[in-house]
This record gives structure tokens, sequence and C-alpha cells, in this order.
């Protein structure tokens, strides 16, 4: 059974309050890694789908990250959470968040190519809340036209957290995307397609899961 506590940053109420989520039973664990989304992005503000597609971080996203990277500062030094690495998506919305955060916290940062966003081909930048795209995402083996397919993306999503899972001595931080994600999700406990597709986190939000 897995334990996931999740850091809840309210940007806009500056609420820092955290509260958990458990599942089962609570195991011994041998280590952990957090995630945090990267922040908010002009297509973000644009409703458009970004998938693989670089859109910079607003102004406000850049807030979001700092305030992130603070927040994390605060709890590493109270000794209440340890990071060793920052693992970053080599997209500069969440490359320019790692930055930020590094800079706050002092850790050092690398890129982690498997962490990109999952390329949705011949729908990148088109309308998020798009009635076609929401129907053509449910086909998890689903190129897109030219594309990444959600099993492929989730096949290398699964194979960097056992790559994690073998050096439970170090910690790290991932920051990468909204499908990124999911797949997480996913990955520590069983969902339905509904609640796979409706499942996403907020931008800068930090999740802890352990293993």
């Amino acid at each position: 059974m897995q334990y996931i506590r999740l850091f809840k940053i309210d940007h806009a109420f500056k609420d820092y309050s955290q509260y958990y989520f458990i599942k089962g039973a609570l195991n011994t664990t041998m280590g952990k890694f957090y995630f945090v989304r990267h922040g908010q992005t002009v297509w973000n503000v644009e409703n458009k789908i970004c998938g693989a597609t670089d859109s910079p971080l607003t102004e406000l996203g850049h807030e979001q990250a700092r305030e992130t990277g603070r927040i994390l500062k605060l709890k590493m030094d109270a000794g209440e959470i340890t990071i060793d690495e920052i693992l970053t998506s080599p997209l500069s919305r969440a490359y320019d968040t790692a930055k930020e955060i590094s800079v706050m916290t002092g850790v050092p940062m690398r890129i982690e190519q498997r962490l990109i966003e999952q390329n949705f081909g011949k729908w990148e930048g088109t309308a998020r809340d798009g009635k076609e795209f929401a129907r053509v995402k449910q086909n998890f083996c689903d190129s897109f036209d030219g594309g990444e397919s959600m099993m492929r993306m989730a096949q290398r999503i699964y194979n960097l957290i056992d790559d994690l899972k073998r050096d439970p001595e170090k910690t790290y931080l991932l920051v990468a995307h909204n499908g990124i994600s999911r797949i997480i999700e996913s990955y520590f406990h069983d969902m339905t397609n509904e609640e796979f597709a409706s499942f996403g986190i907020r931008n800068a939000q930090v999740r802890e899961y352990d293993f």
C-alpha cells in the first residue's frame, strides 16, 4: 500500500497547509520522491494544449515557482524534508520552474528526458476542452498523427520510477507536467479510465510519493 502526501501550495490565497492522502495500510517505506508541476504558462492562460510544444512561463508562473521553492527551502531547513537532486523535463516551462526552485533551495538540477510531456501530435495548440480531443484522448494507443501514445508515455515514466526505487537512499524532486502527474498517480494505485482522465494538479503544486 502506498502513502501519498500532498503539499497544498495555494498561490491565490497563500494557504500553505498540508493535507494527506492515505490508501490502505501504511507500510514501512524504503524511499520517496517529490513531484512538482510547472508554473503557469502562456498556453495555460489561453486554454491551449501544450503537450511537447514549448510554452513559456508567465510572470505569475515564475512567481509560483519561486514561492514553491521558498516553501520547500523552509521545510528543508526545518528538517521536515530532504531533497538531494532535482530532475526536470527538458521543456522550458518545467526547466525554468526547476531552475527557480534550484536557486531558492540550493539543490542541483539536471534534465531527465523521460519527464517530457506527451506529444499530442496534430492536437498541440488546440483548445484543451475541445470535444473531439476529449474523445480521441480516451484511445490510449493513439499517437495522434505523429505524436506519442499514452501507453508509450506510461512506459517511460514507469521505467523512470523503477529506476528511482533502485536508489532509495537518494531523494529526488521531479519537475514536469500535468500529464506526467497523471501517469505517476496511476503507478501507485489503480484508477478507472474516468479517474485517470480527470486527475490533475495545479501549477507549482507539490506531491510526495513513498515507496
